[in-house]
């Protein structure tokens, strides 16, 4: 991919991740490896349609990071996991696995 379109969709990407991951190291330096590393795969793409649709997933994933995923956070007081959505989530479900939510807390 090319262009300041392509930049630029990396950009939001990258936005995406730290607002998201704030305060989690290793998920910020994965994703941003991860979205490095798929841009590069694709950077010699010309296909006009081709291009057009991989921009067209970089948004989508920047608009899913930033509105579908909610880091939970340990409280230091209770031990349990705390989910605090922000306004980007308003309307969203939120749902997280019973599984989960047991093997979590116990």
């Amino acid at each position: 991919m090319g262009g300041a379109e392509a930049l630029g969709a990396y950009r939001a990407l990258l936005r995406a991740t730290r607002k998201t991951f704030a305060g989690d190291t290793l998920m910020l330096s994965e994703s941003a490896a991860e979205i490095r590393r798929r841009f590069e795969e694709n950077r010699g793409v010309t296909a006009e349609a081709e291009v057009k649709r991989l921009l067209d997933e970089a948004r989508q994933a920047s608009h899913f990071i930033t509105h579908m995923i909610v880091q939970a956070k340990r409280s230091s007081t209770t031990g349990g996991y705390v989910v605090r959505p922000s306004k980007e989530h308003a309307g969203a479900t939120l749902e997280i696995p019973s599984e989960e939510i047991l093997s979590k807390s116990t």
